[in-house]
């Protein structure tokens, strides 16, 4: 095997000391040397093919600059979306991210967690399941630097950033009273998931109870949609308007409605939380709640960069969600 170019292979050939060779490449020194000596030696690392020895970088600062970004389902648009802004985003903060998708299940979460603080990540960013209070609180006893994402969980206090979805939730209906929608049906996740809940609870309290709710378990989702609505068209007065709670929902609801020949918005409203591309293929343009993934991405690397120089302080952000007004609830 090829020996590996080292610090002393380039000093060799540029004539210099190894320690100033190391200065260069690390960023220092800066100013105190001459540009046309620091450009030769970055020239000459470049041509020898040197690479830093990562693992020695590490052990010797106490960081790998790298973050842990578990995520519910990477195959979501929210989920890969927001990958790929805290991706850009950590790396313009000299972070590189490592991420894991869970599939809303506890055992796989934790093995991807453990497999992030074994790879000795700085810090990480999680949008946790169901039901995982325990993971938070061993993370806490343990100092680990964390923030929740999407996902928070009351009464343990954490640096979480989410949408306000209580407030976009109230947006929703205040949109369809004004279209004169009268009947609301709405479908949402069977699930003790305080953000999901929180867009539930935003829905029904400014329908004051007068609402009709669908539950949707997470591995049944388009045989529970699909029983959700038709229990909402059979009942009386049936339903005149459509919440989906997030974006697979509604996509889930908007096939079964399409074979149903209900056609929208004539027949029938619907408005979701959150988007895809997918609904740009259908016929009728979808009233939807746009989540500003950009300010969340940012957010997350910001407070996961804070935590990790010091992990006494704790944020909770919860930012505005917009309403995006298309043709799926506009009544003729």
């Amino acid at each position: 095997m090829k020996k590996k170019p080292s610090l002393k292979d380039i000093a060799s050939k540029v004539g210099v000391s190894t320690a100033l060779v190391s200065y260069v490449l690390n960023g220092k020194m800066e100013g105190r040397i001459s540009k046309e000596v620091a450009s030769r030696i970055k020239e000459v690392a470049k041509e020898l093919n040197y690479r830093p020895n990562q693992i020695a970088r590490s052990l010797k600062t106490n960081k790998t600059n790298s973050i842990g970004l578990l995520l519910a389902d990477i195959s979501n648009p929210f989920s890969s979306q927001i990958a790929r802004i805290i991706e850009n985003e950590a790396d313009r903060m000299g972070y590189a991210v490592i991420i894991g998708s869970s599939d809303e299940d506890i055992e796989k979460s934790e093995k991807i967690i453990d497999v992030f603080l074994n790879r000795q990540v700085d810090g990480l960013i999680l949008s946790l399941p169901d039901n995982s209070e325990h993971i938070v609180s061993n993370l806490k006893s343990k100092d680990i630097p964390f923030v929740l994402l999407d996902r928070y969980f009351p009464g343990i206090p954490t640096n979480t950033v989410a949408v306000d979805n209580y407030s976009a939730s109230e947006d929703v209906v205040k949109h369809l009273m004004e279209k004169k929608y009268k009947n609301v049906g709405i479908v949402s996740y069977d699930t003790s998931l305080v953000h999901l809940n929180e867009r539930l609870r935003g829905a029904t309290e400014q329908l004051n109870g007068h609402s009709k709710v669908g539950k949707v378990r997470l591995g049944h989702i388009q045989e529970d949609v699909e029983s959700s609505i038709d229990s909402f068209l059979k009942s009386e007065p049936s339903v005149d308007a459509i919440f989906f709670t997030s974006n697979l929902l509604t996509i889930s609801g908007l096939k079964y409605l399409n074979s149903k020949e209900v056609i929208i918005p004539r027949d029938l409203g619907v408005i979701a939380f959150d988007k895809t591309d997918a609904f740009d293929l259908f016929y009728t343009s979808i009233t939807y709640v746009n989540q500003p993934l950009p300010q969340l991405g940012k957010e997350a690397v910001r407070l996961i960069i804070q935590a990790i120089s010091d992990n006494k302080k704790k944020e909770q952000i919860f930012l505005s969600a917009e309403l995006i007004v298309r043709d799926s609830t506009s009544r003729k």
